[in-house]
């Protein structure tokens, strides 16, 4: 894995004051938050390994996808 903070970052930071490092920060946390966002799942391809696991059922393999949908969708699922 590649070195994250290496020396010219880490004098970079060293310089800033309190504003440019908070810039800094949140721009970090914005660049982690859209890679976790865009996993993304293949539904039909899930829904057909379920199905080939021997003692699933259509009536279980459907509660299995829906506790899943709920879990990558929590905000879809609240009632408002």
């Amino acid at each position: 894995m590649a070195e994250f903070l290496d020396r010219a970052l880490y004098r970079k930071i060293k310089g800033m004051n309190r504003e440019a490092l908070e810039s800094l920060i949140q721009e970090f946390y914005n660049m982690g938050k859209e890679s976790a966002e865009t996993t993304k799942v293949d539904m039909e391809a899930l829904k057909a390994e379920i199905s080939a696991i021997k003692g699933i059922g259509e009536t279980r393999r459907d509660e299995i996808l829906k506790v899943i949908q709920r879990h990558l969708c929590p905000l879809e699922n609240t009632v408002g």
